[in-house]
């Protein structure tokens, strides 16, 4: 026969049958007991003195009970004698810096002389020690209305997308931890767009926004997990700032700091996705779960507060959310930036300048629909207006002088250089500059501009003026002529002879004289 537990009900019923004269017989026919058993608890109580003219009370049903089904404690087994003369040691070997495995332990205590099997091992530690036992949860009080609202991603099944392809379909729910009122965001992907999407329109489906989300670790908002400083990508927490809520993510492996979207997870499979043909259109699938969230989810009664979540939601927690949001939200990408010797980042597959310092340097880049921003800590370095893949912004004042115009192809600045060293130059500059691709007679330019340095302005001006009357276009020619000019010069002074040069540093007579004209001697000179 089965073990039977008899409850406190059926003592005390036993007792008062007993009281009013049945026989031991007659009450285990009648409670369908067993004629021991019965005859058990009545010894128990005649032998307590608890039968005659005593009132069945719950503490005498008690009383009678713990005396019949106490057991005497068993003498400890040989082994557990052993086991309990080795209990520091078992101990230190279970609870140290270095825990060791109860195989391990196991083991040691062969190798001590202590014979025992796993499973006894395993009964004496968590009998002494309490080794891995469960720690037994405590059941949170709900938040404030409108204080939290809980996230996550679940997984439903497949469904074929709008190109024939079967696709796994997501959704990201969003469940208020006060009225239980949930949102449900079908996707194909867990991206950083698409949860900020999501959360959009939850905002929009809610009406408000709560003032504290709770998220699972996700990659899309999460950059680092950890127990106690866990970090949110940047772009996420431009987000959160930007609609004024406080994000923060539940500890790695517990599922139980947001146990009510966890809990909502299963149920939304079941009650929306299992057994329904959905259209290959993503917009129509977000349309249907709207409406099931509105119509059914949030109609029902909680099993939980056995309150309708929707009903809860509009007279309760509406007033305490904050305001939805009315403009929508830019999402940035940031990302690391190197600046490379040619003074450009590559930020989405564009080119954006940086001045010269930072050449070497990885900057954070922040990029959004208009503008591109690159920072070295906090300081902002440069801000460009966003280009299209392949495309380049180029500031001409991140580069160092001189070097602008070369980079920019900048055909006009070279010609305003040229004619700040002569009209002729100029002139020469600007017909050696003007054919359908200017920049391949740009490095003669600069050599036009380097002979004015070497030889003089007057020379090459001269110079240039000839080479225009012949129409002759060749920096290189007009180098050699130079050259030629000089190597004679040479020659002549080596023989002795003065060779007329510009009087460039020459100067009148009077910018000699000791005195000015027109006096005389302090001695009686002649003036």
């Amino acid at each position: 026969m089965s073990f039977r537990e008899i409850t406190m009900q059926e003592i005390s019923e036993m007792l008062r049958r007993h009281q009013a004269g049945y026989s031991a017989r007659r009450i285990a026919r009648d409670m369908g007991l067993d004629r021991k058993t019965v005859h058990r608890y009545l010894n128990e109580a005649q032998a307590s003195d608890l039968l005659a003219g005593t009132l069945v009370t719950e503490e005498v049903a008690r009383s009678v009970g713990h005396g019949v089904q106490t057991r005497p404690s068993l003498p400890l087994s040989e082994i557990w004698q052993k086991l309990a003369g080795q209990r520091t040691q078992i101990k230190s070997w279970l609870e140290g810096d270095k825990p060791l495995r109860l195989v391990r332990v196991r083991e040691l205590l062969e190798g001590q002389g202590v014979h025992t099997c796993y499973t006894t091992l395993r009964r004496y530690v968590l009998s002494e020690f309490g080794w891995r036992k469960k720690t037994p949860t405590v059941r949170l009080d709900d938040p404030p209305a409108g204080m939290e609202a809980q996230v996550d991603f679940g997984l439903m099944g497949t469904v074929v997308d709008e190109t024939g392809k079967p696709r796994k379909l997501h959704v990201l729910i969003v469940t208020l931890s006060f009225s239980r009122y949930s949102f449900v965001w079908p996707t194909w992907r867990q991206t950083t767009e698409e949860v900020i999407a999501g959360l959009e329109a939850a905002w929009r489906f809610f009406d408000g926004v709560p003032k504290h989300v709770v998220f699972d670790n996700m990659s899309s908002v999460v950059e680092r997990a950890g127990q106690m400083d866990p970090k949110l990508n940047r772009a996420f927490q431009e987000y959160a700032e930007s609609r004024g809520f406080f994000a923060d993510t539940a500890r790695v492996r517990h599922p139980k700091d947001k146990a009510k979207v966890e809990n909502h997870v299963p149920y939304v499979r079941e009650r929306w996705f299992a057994g329904e043909v959905f259209s290959p259109d993503i917009q129509t699938i977000r349309q249907h779960a709207e409406d099931w969230c509105r119509e059914v989810a949030g109609a029902r009664t909680h099993g939980t507060t056995r309150k309708v979540p929707r009903d809860v939601y509009l007279s309760e927690e509406k007033l305490a959310m904050l305001a939805a949001p009315t403009a929508p939200f830019d999402i940035p990408v940031w990302s690391k930036a190197k600046v490379h010797p040619d003074h450009h980042v590559q930020v989405q597959k564009a080119l954006y300048s940086a001045p010269t310092r930072y050449i070497g340097k990885v900057l954070d880049a922040r990029a959004d629909r208009t503008t591109v921003r690159l920072y070295c800590g906090l300081d902002l370095v440069k801000a460009h207006a966003r280009k299209s893949p392949g495309q380049r912004s180029t500031d001409p004042n991140d580069f160092p002088p001189g070097k602008a115009a070369w980079a920019l192809r900048d055909v006009d600045s070279v010609v305003r250089a040229a004619r700040s060293q002569g009209e002729r130059i100029g002139e020469f500059a600007e017909r050696l500059l003007a054919g359908p691709v200017p920049w391949l007679k740009l490095r003669q330019a600069y050599g036009l501009l380097r002979l004015c340095d070497r030889y003089g302005r007057e020379r090459v001006n001269a110079l240039c003026q000839r080479a225009l009357a012949f129409e002759v276009f060749d920096v290189s020619r007009l180098e050699g002529m130079l050259k030629d000019a000089r190597r004679t010069e040479d020659e002549e002074v080596a023989k002795g002879k003065v060779i007329p040069l510009p009087s460039r540093f020459a100067r009148d007579n009077a910018s000699f004289a000791t005195r000015p004209l027109g006096t005389s001697h302090s001695e009686g000179g002649q003036p």
